[in-house]
């Protein structure tokens, strides 16, 4: 069966936070070359956001229409700042997180989990320039910094934007097997820095 991989974003999100980590999902195959990963797009409505540098984008579907998640990726960027203090994305996000397989977030998603709760006693990775504020909002978690990814398990999360693609083939290795981490990879042609 195909896991459900649900990429959350919202206005001023950073491209490559939420663009790379799809590239990887929906690339990836199993062991008999099918699409292991259904990957799309989700946002509070549904309806076009523009994330970093305008970059526009179309989701696939609202928070109240979209298929349950297996996966649930946040991403960061300066709309993070803003989007930490949106209560009806904060309860979706930590409703959705108590009943999906893995919980991941990539550069300032960070800040975004910590507001919900779900980072105390965690080890936890952000921006290189967002650890104080994230130590302040998680004062339990211990901090990485310099590490691309941390796994806590049920919880992974990367370093800023280009680290969310080596998180994201990390989990690929864990559920499908480093062969198939490899062969996406390949398939990007990338250059990886994510340990197997």
């Amino acid at each position: 069966m195909k896991r459900n991989v649900a990429i959350y974003l919202f206005e001023e999100a950073e491209v490559l936070d939420f663009s790379g980590p799809f590239e990887v999902f929906a690339s990836a195959r199993n062991s008999n070359g099918e699409k292991a990963f259904n990957t799309f797009l989700v946002s509070r409505s549904g309806t076009e956001i523009s994330a970093r540098g305008g970059f526009q984008v179309v989701p696939n579907f609202s928070i109240g229409n979209c298929p349950k998640p297996d996966l649930l990726l946040v991403p960061g960027g300066m709309g993070a700042r803003a989007e930490m203090f949106n209560k009806i994305a904060l309860e979706w996000i930590a409703s959705t997180a108590r009943d999906c397989e893995l919980l991941l977030s990539v550069c300032t998603g960070a800040l975004i989990l910590a507001r919900t709760g779900l980072l105390e006693g965690l080890e936890a990775t952000t921006y290189h320039t967002a650890f104080d504020i994230l130590q302040e909002m998680s004062p339990t978690a211990t901090l990485k910094p310099g590490q691309r990814y941390v796994d806590n398990g049920a919880v992974v999360l990367s370093a800023g934007v280009s680290a969310g693609i080596d998180m994201s083939l990390y989990v690929v290795s864990r559920l499908l097997g480093r062969e198939q981490a490899i062969q996406t990879a390949r398939y990007m042609e990338y250059d990886h820095n994510w340990e197997l």
